[in-house]
Order: C-alpha cells, then sequence, then structure tokens
C-alpha cells in the first residue's frame, strides 16, 4: 500500500479499509446544548441514563435542565452500575423497554454510556440477552439495524466510549468481561465538555487516563487490516478490522498528549489545561481503537476485573470491590508491549517517540522501551505495582488466563500470535514491576 510500509497487501487477505464518520462536539459549556441538538434530533421523550454517584452532579443538571428548557419530555435512569454487568444491562433495558422512548441520553462515564447503548439495543431489537455478545462467549449475532438517537455525554477523560459501537460488561458467569460490538451502536452525537475534568479525583483521572493511553497504544500496534482475511463482501468487514493508516493518524496524536499530560494531571490538581486535553485524546483514542481495535492489555483486563477479590481503590465507592477498568488493562501494558516490542519493533518505537521517551532506542530495545516509559508514568501517578497490588498473587496465574483467552476478538488483533502458555507467562509478568 502506498500509504505505508506496514500495510503490503498479501495475496487473499483485505485490501480496503473502513473509515467512519464521526459527530462530536467539543468545547466548554458543550453539555449545555443537549436540548438543541436532541430537537434537531426530533427527539421529544428521552431516557436519561447515569448513575448514583453523579446523578445530583452540576453536569447532570445542565443536560436535564437544556432538555427540559427545549421541551422535551425526560424520564432518568440512575441505577447504572460502575463496572456494569450482564444483570445492571438487562435492568437498564427493560426500563428503555418500558417507557416508549424515542431517544437516549447518556450522562456519566464509560459505565453509563456502555449501559444506554444497550438498553437502546434491547429496548429497539429485543432478543436474548446472549443474541447479540461476542462469540464465542455469546451468539455473535449482527445487530439488525439502527437504534435510537442517543446524545452520549461523558463526564470523564477515558473511555472514548462517545465514538465507539462498543459496549462492555461483567458477564457474572464467567467472571469476566465481554461486549457487544457494531457500528450500529455509535452514539449519534457526542457532547464532550473538557470543563467536568476539573473536579474528577486524582485516581480516577489516573485510571481513566491510562485507559486512553492504552486504547491508544494498542491501536497503534494491532494487526494491520491487511493480515486478515478478505471478505467476501464489505458486510463481512469486522467492527475492529484492525491498524490501519487512518487510525494511526489518530492514535499517534491521541498517545502524544497522553504522555504529555498524564503525570501533570494526576499529580497538579491545578493544571487544569492537562485534564482537559485528555478529554480531547479520549474522544480521539475512542475513534482509533473503533477503527482499529484494541488487543492483549484490554483482553487481559477483563479476566482481572472480573476475578477481583477485595480491591478497593480510592475515590470509588466502597461497598463493592471493583479493579476499575483502566486500572486493569495498564496493569498488563508493561508485559505485553516488552513481547510485543519484538514482532513489530518499529511501530513500538513510533509509539515511544508519541510518549515522549527520553533516550535513544533500537529495534531490539523497542519493547522494553515502552515498558519502562508506562511503569515510570504509572510509579509516578500512583498506579499499583502490577496484579499484586491489587490483590492477586501466583496462584491466580491460571484462572486469570482461563478468563482471558477466550476473548479472541481481541486476542486476534494482537501483532503476534498468542496460545494459552503466552497468554499466562504475559500475566506472569504483570504480577509486579518494581
Amino acid at each position: 500500500m502506498a500509504c505505508c510500509h506496514h500495510y503490503q497487501l498479501e495475496a487473499g487477505c483485505e485490501d480496503a479499509f473502513r473509515v467512519d464518520g464521526q459527530s462530536l462536539v467539543y468545547g466548554p459549556g458543550s453539555l449545555s446544548e443537549a436540548g438543541a441538538h436532541a430537537t434537531a434530533l426530533n427527539l421529544f421523550r428521552v431516557a436519561l441514563y447515569t448513575d448514583k454517584g453523579i446523578s445530583t452532579s452540576d453536569h447532570v443538571e445542565k443536560v436535564h435542565r437544556s432538555l427540559i428548557k427545549a421541551g422535551i419530555d425526560v424520564a432518568i435512569y440512575d441505577d447504572v452500575a460502575i463496572e456494569p454487568t450482564d444483570d445492571s444491562f438487562k435492568a437498564a433495558a427493560a426500563f428503555a423497554q418500558e417507557g416508549n422512548f424515542d431517544g437516549f441520553i447518556s450522562v456519566g462515564g464509560g459505565s453509563v454510556i456502555d449501559t444506554c447503548k444497550a438498553a437502546n439495543l434491547y429496548a429497539t431489537y429485543p432478543a436474548e440477552f446472549l443474541t447479540y455478545v461476542n462469540a464465542p462467549v455469546g451468539d455473535g449475532q449482527p445487530v439488525p439495524g439502527p437504534v435510537k438517537p442517543h446524545i452520549a455525554c461523558p463526564t470523564t477523560a477515558g473511555t472514548g466510549s462517545e465514538a465507539t459501537g462498543i459496549a462492555i460488561f461483567d458477564l457474572l458467569s464467567m467472571k469476566a468481561k465481554t461486549g457487544i460490538a457494531s457500528l450500529h451502536l455509535k452514539p449519534t452525537l457526542g457532547l464532550v465538555d473538557p470543563l467536568v475534568t476539573h473536579t474528577l479525583p486524582k485516581n480516577i483521572i489516573a485510571a481513566t487516563a491510562f485507559d486512553v493511553l492504552s486504547h491508544a497504544l494498542e491501536s497503534l500496534t494491532a494487526r494491520p487490516f491487511t493480515q486478515f482475511p478478505k471478505p467476501e463482501s464489505p458486510k463481512g468487514r469486522p467492527y475492529a478490522q484492525g491498524g490501519n493508516p487512518f487510525s494511526d493518524l489518530v492514535a499517534k496524536e491521541a498517545l502524544s498528549i497522553a504522555g504529555k499530560c498524564i503525570v501533570p494531571a494526576v499529580t497538579d490538581k491545578d493544571n487544569l489545561d492537562a485534564r482537559e486535553q485528555l478529554m480531547w485524546a479520549s474522544s480521539l483514542a475512542g475513534i482509533a481503537f473503533g477503527q482499529a481495535g484494541c488487543h492483549l492489555p484490554h483482553g487481559m483486563s477483563y479476566a482481572v476485573s472480573g476475578l477481583v477479590k477485595d480491591y478497593c481503590p480510592d475515590g470509588y465507592p466502597q461497598d463493592t470491590p471493583m479493579v476499575p477498568h483502566g486500572m486493569s488493562v495498564i496493569l498488563n501494558a508493561p508485559s505485553v508491549f516488552r513481547l510485543t516490542g519484538r514482532h513489530t519493533p518499529e511501530r513500538h518505537l513510533i509509539a515511544y517517540e508519541c510518549l515522549g521517551g527520553g533516550h535513544e532506542a533500537g529495534p531490539s530495545e523497542a519493547g522494553d522501551a515502552v515498558a519502562e516509559h508506562l511503569i515510570g508514568m504509572m510509579k509516578s501517578t500512583g498506579i499499583p505495582n502490577g496484579l499484586k497490588g491489587v490483590g492477586y498473587t501466583e496462584t491466580d496465574l491460571d484462572q486469570l488466563t482461563d478468563g482471558a483467552f477466550p476473548q479472541k476478538r481481541l486476542m486476534n488483533l494482537a501483532p503476534c500470535a498468542i496460545e494459552r502458555d503466552d497468554l499466562r507467562q504475559l500475566f506472569e509478568g504483570a504480577l509486579s514491576y518494581w
């Protein structure tokens, strides 16, 4: 392919990639535009999804007031679970099915936005719960068609869910995360207001910002789209299509911002500019992995979150143990990139440069250079020291491996083939870093 050496065409493999349009409004105060945008979408009765932790916040009040001022009937659902489960998705879907809504608004972090996507889906196309869930965990049936309009209003600088068609949840029977992925689930519009970052606790900033970083880094190092079989028709092209020149462009910008802004955003509460820039990086990284997909750090994270024992991080609800999503991702990342750097060193050197790596590194050092840079950022921002820092030990390695290995959608996007023993070694390498 003329636009990049990395994407050489191969016989029988994909030779085209999809570039999706993205509708975002970014800027201070943009949450106040919710009513006007809902009116433009001909919405008259909407469900506003949020969680109890922010249901009385200025962010929700601002959106709600804007909708009411526009003459829109609003029903609030604030029972969204932080780190949602299949049970919480089902409850949210039941509310949507009973409410006869013609549109949806989500105000919150990735858990809220993903829950709203799922509620919209099952209200529009009722089905057994596992019907649309990614195979082999679920049936992997395609979403039949468009869902109802959804305006997503993120309140954390992390998941980029306003820019993706992915909804992630814990499947309680497996004690692991999985999800639903479809272009039809992508929100109609994202209202991205950087002012929401000003009030976030530093531990939430850290966890969500490392999710931004890993989205971008995994997209940049994902298996190229040209290494996947060419589908019989364009309809067969997967949602996560592999790395491509467009996802590279966006991922590199997001990675550069994250590398520059994460540490000051967490360690200096007065550095509001760094926090605001992470909000933009979050949307960019969402666009990137919405095009390319994520791979091993995210695939491994689903077991780390699902098998949590008694870890309760500061800044999060203390009544239920959890490993926040972004934290569960970055804990695996240094171990992963030490391995993947050996397979695509040039991509990892690009990533190292974007992150602001401080010394010259050659191809043989690429993975280690990225890993050590990430470890330095983790130490500076109070991220636990590997999986042992959130309660796991050597005795958990087989269970973690068993929980992550079924995540074929993510494993297949890694730049190298991963067998079960490889995955176990990656978890072992992630137990501690310093």
